[in-house]
């Protein structure tokens, strides 16, 4: 007969072991691929997740000021479906800004390493949304989270801990239903959503534009970005935006130019796709394939040092990228 005891320490890594998760050093691949791109770990960060291609994104500070893509991570997990999270228990993993500081870091998660993405943050509190501890960590299993394998959230913990150390007070996570492309947004038209993605896209056009992160402000019921406002920041993100200045570089203008005409030109081409027709959330296709070769137990072990089991394995095998099939 099998203890309990025996039974928890195939799931549950000893004190000592979940205190070195929190210390690992980058590792020197990453760190080569820092010094080629002339960035130092001290300098800041910037992280973008997108759910229907299932990957996360770290973008780093280089000499230049700008920020370049340093390394970019399959996601093994993510539940709901595309769109905003509104209250607890929906299974969403949340759509929007954060604001992640060196406290929201948690070394002793039971999902290996974690950082709690700020959920709901201050718009999303003002709208009454409703959930807590919304997570970026690893082991394949979400119920709302951004869930990477166990090796993938223990670099970008290191990576987020020395940036953090180095002096940047708090990091900027922009979360995304997909690439804000125009295609994708013509795609997407009809779906509910639209115009709250509309919005998203302000701010992933200013990132995409010019490589640094906008500021982020909320008044109208929506998000600001990079705007000046008279008499300061507004109190109540529901209440009508006081008059404002906002910064908008010439290349920004064409930018958005250009996106309006290829939209034009592909809701006239392509057939928007039916709302939410994939049942739950999804995975990067190269965990997919794995699941469907060798099935749950095998993905759990190749993604997670604590076996933590894979989260509603069958509707992991719905293809987000092909919603209708």
């Amino acid at each position: 007969m099998v203890t309990l005891s025996a039974v928890l320490s195939g799931c549950v890594s000893s004190v000592l072991d979940v205190d070195k998760r929190a210390i690992q050093p980058i590792p020197a691949k990453l760190m080569g691929q820092m010094n080629a791109k002339q960035m130092k770990p001290s300098d800041p960060i910037v992280v973008r997740i997108f759910k229907q291609e299932s990957e996360l994104e770290i973008w780093k500070r280089n000499r230049s000021g700008r920020y370049a893509l340093l390394k970019t991570y399959p996601m093994c997990r993510w539940s709901g479906k595309l769109g905003p999270k509104v209250r607890n228990g929906d299974r969403q993993a949340p759509e929007g800004f954060y604001t992640v500081s060196a406290s929201m870091l948690n070394p002793q998660s039971q999902y290996y390493l974690s950082f709690n993405l700020g959920f709901p943050n201050r718009l999303e509190s003002a709208l009454g949304y409703t959930g807590e501890a919304l997570m970026v960590h690893g082991a394949c299993s979400s119920s709302g989270c951004y869930a990477m394998t166990d090796d993938g959230v223990a670099e970008i913990y290191a990576v987020a801990r020395e940036a953090l150390k180095g002096g940047q007070t708090t990091f900027q996570v922009q979360a995304f239903p997909f690439r804000m492309t125009a295609q994708n947004m013509a795609k997407y038209r009809n779906d509910p959503n639209i115009e709250f993605w509309k919005n998203l896209k302000e701010g992933y056009d200013i990132f995409e534009v010019s490589r640094r992160q906008p500021t982020i402000s909320a008044c109208g019921r929506r998000y600001v970005f990079d705007a000046q406002f008279e008499g300061g920041e507004p109190a109540d993100p529901l209440a009508a935006c006081p008059p404002m200045t906002t910064m908008e570089e010439p290349a920004l203008l064409a930018k958005r130019d250009a996106e309006m005409r290829a939209m034009e030109t592909a809701m006239t081409s392509s057939t928007p796709v039916a709302v939410h027709a994939y049942s739950d959330g999804g995975m990067h296709p190269s965990f997919r394939a794995i699941l469907q070769r060798n099935g749950a137990k095998e993905l759990a072990k190749k993604t997670s040092r604590t076996l933590v089991p894979i989260s509603r394995p069958d509707a992991a095998l719905a293809d987000p990228h092909n919603p209708g099939e």
